[in-house]
């Protein structure tokens, strides 16, 4: 299909990206710290109402990858439209249902905006110059954090002054303009992946990813040791071998286990795992210990819900502000060095909440320096698999990337889950103080081995401006063992 000769500026076209990478990252955390608000306007239980984050990761786990490797083959900007479609119309269905079921079926769908991430950043590698690539991840990468704090902090006031049916609503406004703005400005992808879906490898991935978030979400209710867990754990490991197994013998791979073993991916996906791992589990139980009410557990800041989201401010700040020079400091010490600052910086403020969490001073200063970790880290994290791949493998490569934060995200929300839930009875259901203690320690231990994994990243070469290095195209079999041509490849 020949290309229009006219194509919008890629700043328009950055926007437009914007808005919907917002939208998704919005509804990542808006619901979090209303959750008991909706156990009772819903009128449900907390083990459904956790449904309404379980089918929300479960989706996007799936959705995620998938999306971006079929963007990949038939066209970013189509896919994109169709995210986006699908994450407006989830998010009208939950905003009009009083119903917790029909409320759980419309996250799932909005789950499938995860597809927004992997295609917006192969649409970034397609548009932009080699030299505006890096800058641009960094930000879509700092924003899709950003987004997640916002949604802690716009919480309460949302239902407070409106109510919970417009924490679907103001996102489908955002994601509605997206969807049409995409239409009008987003150019047609001119980069694609030749090639039939590998539909079987889809569902096996499914297969493997559901039941391993399945297991460590619902771990901490169902006991980690009950036969319903340890069979979703063997599920998983059986699903992931028979999966990499077809991956390894397919023509046209949904995955390419070849890209997967690029140094530069495997590190830098080890990374965002334990990163993953530490934002989620923080974003979901530091709301909640200053929530807790002092008078009745002896801890804890009494807040409400806009004041919870309040103490998170300086981590939303934070990440924008440190997301936004990511790019300049990289420029000048390498992503690798930004990672491995990142981490080392994430390890002082969960030492410190684990040593002290009584006072409102701690709880900023924490906050801030998250903010600054997780700020420099995912901007950097992005940009190392955007330069480790081929244009073609973009959006695969980067759904992985997003995919493997959101399974350390499950995982590290399990087991923090589980740590807290060692010390509540049913005369005491308020978590003691202690366990707070004991999942910042577990918190800063995830951060030390992410700054150990940061330091064996390789070091980046771009060799071919932006489009991936001459040895991992080797490795791709895109370019022969012999050749070291730097030529760009064709955008037709």
């Amino acid at each position: 299909m020949a290309l229009s000769k006219t194509r919008p500026h890629y700043n328009v076209t950055f926007t437009v990206l914007l808005l919907g990478v917002a939208a998704y990252s919005l509804l990542q955390s808006l619901v979090v710290p209303v959750l008991a608000t909706l156990i009772v306007d819903l009128h449900t239980t907390q083990d459904t109402a956790t449904w309404l984050m379980t089918g929300y990761l479960l989706s996007a786990s799936v959705a995620t990858p998938i999306l971006g490797r079929i963007g990949d083959k038939v066209g970013k900007e189509r896919m994109l439209v169709l995210t986006l479609v699908a994450l407006t119309g989830g998010s009208i269905l939950a905003a009009l249902t009083h119903s917790v079921t029909l409320m759980i079926f419309a996250r799932v769908i909005q789950g499938l905006g995860g597809g927004v991430i992997p295609l917006a950043f192969g649409i970034i590698r397609d548009e932009f110059p080699a030299a505006k690539v890096r800058g641009a991840v960094g930000v879509t990468s700092a924003l899709i954090a950003v987004g997640g704090g916002l949604g802690l902090l716009l919480a309460g006031p949302i239902v407070g002054h409106l109510n919970y049916h417009w924490l679907f609503w103001i996102p489908a406004i955002m994601t509605g303009v997206a969807t049409v703005a995409t239409v009008m400005f987003v150019p047609e992808s001119p980069v694609r992946t030749p090639g039939k879906i590998n539909w079987s490898a889809a569902a096996l991935l499914s297969v493997w990813l559901v039941a391993l978030l399945l297991a460590v979400s619902e771990g901490p209710s169902w006991g980690w040791g009950s036969a319903r867990i340890l069979g979703l754990f063997a599920g998983a490991v059986a699903g992931l071998a028979l999966w990499i197994l077809v991956e390894l013998k397919s023509k046209t791979p949904l995955i390419d286990m070849r890209m997967m073993r690029i140094p530069a991916v495997w590190t830098t996906n080890l990374v965002a795992l334990l990163f993953g791992l530490a934002m989620y589990a923080v974003m979901t139980f530091l709301p909640q210990l200053v929530q807790t009410p002092k008078a009745a557990a002896g801890y804890g800041l009494s807040a409400s819900i806009t004041q919870s989201g309040i103490y998170m401010l300086p981590m939303t700040a934070g990440m924008f502000v440190f997301g936004i020079l990511a790019d300049r400091i990289a420029s000048r010490i390498g992503s690798k060095a930004v990672v491995f600052l990142g981490s080392a910086i994430m390890i002082v403020p969960f030492v410190l909440l684990a040593l002290g969490h009584s006072a409102s001073w701690q709880i900023y200063l924490a906050a801030g320096l998250l903010g600054i970790g997780l700020g420099l880290a995912f901007s950097s994290m992005s940009a190392l698999i955007v330069e480790a791949v081929p244009p073609a493998q973009t959006g695969v490569a980067s759904g992985m990337n997003a995919n493997i934060r959101t399974i350390g995200g499950a995982i590290g929300s399990g087991v923090a889950a589980s740590i807290l839930a060692s010390g509540v009875t049913a005369r005491s259901p308020i978590p003691k103080d202690a366990g707070y203690t004991h999942v910042f320690w577990f918190l800063a231990a995830a951060t030390v081995l992410a700054a150990a994994a940061a330091l064996i990243i390789p070091a980046a070469r771009t060799a071919m401006a932006g489009h991936g290095s001459p040895e991992n195209l080797r490795a791709l079999n895109l370019l022969p063992a012999d050749e070291d041509d730097e030529k760009e490849p064709s955008r037709a």
